[in-house]
């Protein structure tokens, strides 16, 4: 079957045939994949710095959408024909950026019916970053203001669209140019990143905010200066700074929760959550869809495998 992936680590990203996957063993499901997210996490797997599959050759992805096409033993909740997304780590063998993938059932949710299949591609991977820097590493209650920094990436705006859905006042940074679609997402301010925005925070909150989520690379640093004394700070970027001031920092990485993904799949189909698609192209051109998603794009960016 055709994928799109690397045949050693580092190497450009290339379209070549795989082995079918085995049958789905105790647990797992079968996936054939319509549509699978593009993101600079990928970029992370195809340098060698985040392991979670292979070896190569391998096809490359973290998450997806798609039809169960086989169940395994003890998978009670799925069924053939269930339309699914999915972040499946860990792989079995290969990544999304293929015809069929296996995932563990325990990562598995149903795709709403009222949501693209290509939102439903995207959806995954930053719908459970938001949710496990929100309410887990954060703790963020109905009535909080929260600040969330670096919120014009497709993250940065779930993390704003879940704060509000939790009762939160986000106060969100971004670029001028990406401001109106923020405060479209119901937050209660948009600041310039430009600028010393911290003070602007501490200003409008008087003193600083007692939650704050880092989703901009290297600035976790900067988000801190945001927070208030004794508050929390969540970094979704790799970067977490010293704690100061008795501010308990979290570093988040994401991981796989078919539960949480399920509950986050219900908001989504209420039109609480929604992921802007930058571009879908098909999998022959996932070499530029990577470049595009490294260099920045204004959205989501999909590749769709069925015709």
């Amino acid at each position: 079957m055709r994928a799109a992936g690397i045949t050693a680590l580092g190497e450009p990203v290339e379209i070549f045939e795989v082995d079918e996957p085995a049958p789905p063993a105790a647990g797992e499901v079968l996936i054939e994949v319509t549509a699978a997210g593009v993101a600079n996490w990928d970029e992370l797997v195809r340098i060698g710095s985040w392991q979670i599959g292979g070896p190569a050759p391998m096809a490359l992805g973290t998450e997806a959408a798609g039809t169960v096409a086989a169940v395994g033993s003890s998978v009670a909740e799925l069924r053939e024909g269930d339309e699914v997304m999915t972040h499946p780590l860990p792989l079995r063998r290969h990544g999304t950026w293929t015809e069929r993938v296996l995932a563990p059932a325990a990562t598995v949710a149903p795709r709403p019916p009222e949501s693209s299949w290509e939102a439903s591609g995207a959806f995954p991977i930053p719908a459970l970053t938001a949710a496990q820097a929100l309410d887990e590493a954060l703790g963020i209650e109905s009535g909080d203001w929260v600040v969330v920094n670096g919120a014009g990436g497709v993250t940065g705006g779930l993390l704003v669209q879940l704060a509000v859905a939790r009762g939160a006042r986000p106060i969100a940074t971004a670029s001028a140019k990406k401001a109106e679609r923020i405060r479209g997402y119901g937050a209660s301010e948009v600041l310039d990143y430009h600028g010393d925005w911290p003070a602007l925070v501490r200003e409008i909150t008087g003193g600083g905010a007692p939650r704050a989520v880092n989703a901009a690379p290297g600035q976790a640093a900067t988000t801190l200066k945001a927070v208030a004394d004794g508050g929390r700070l969540a970094t979704i970027t790799g970067d977490p700074p010293p704690e100061k001031r008795g501010v308990a920092v979290s570093d988040v990485y994401v991981r796989p929760d078919g539960g949480q993904l399920s509950n986050l799949a219900e908001l989504l189909a209420h039109g609480s959550l929604s992921v802007p698609i930058a571009s879908v192209r098909p999998l022959e051109q996932a070499a530029q869809a990577l470049r595009d998603a490294v260099a920045g794009a204004d959205g989501a960016i999909v590749l769709t495998l069925q015709t």
